[in-house]
């Protein structure tokens, strides 16, 4: 369950990133609601699943999440340029967060 809600965690931090960006510096109300409720329901499930997952683990795979997700939606909607090499970074932290959880479950 912890990994689960991990998962989802990371998903919310690239709604809240994604949202703050939209605030325009929190002068837009809705944006900025967004921001706030992704960023607190992130947060908890962060640390509810820093109970049974390590917190490097856990905070390495919830920043890989929202990182990739944040730049991914940026390049499609947000009009942000994308490159070869910005996808293959990407893919990289990608295949960091599978490794870091293939890892953990080995242990």
């Amino acid at each position: 369950m912890a990994w689960i809600v991990l998962i989802i965690s990371g998903i919310l931090e690239a709604v809240w990133a994604t949202a703050l960006g939209r605030s325009e510096g929190f002068s837009k109300l809705w944006p900025t609601v967004v921001f706030g409720v992704g960023l607190l329901l992130s947060m908890g499930g962060l640390a509810y699943a820093m109970r049974e997952i390590p917190t490097g683990t856990a905070y390495a795979i919830w920043v890989g999440i929202g990182a990739s997700l944040t730049v991914l939606y940026a390049m499609i909607f947000g009009g942000e340029p994308a490159s070869i090499i910005k996808i293959l970074l990407i893919l990289g932290i990608v295949g960091c967060v599978i490794g870091l959880k293939m890892v953990d479950a080995a242990h």
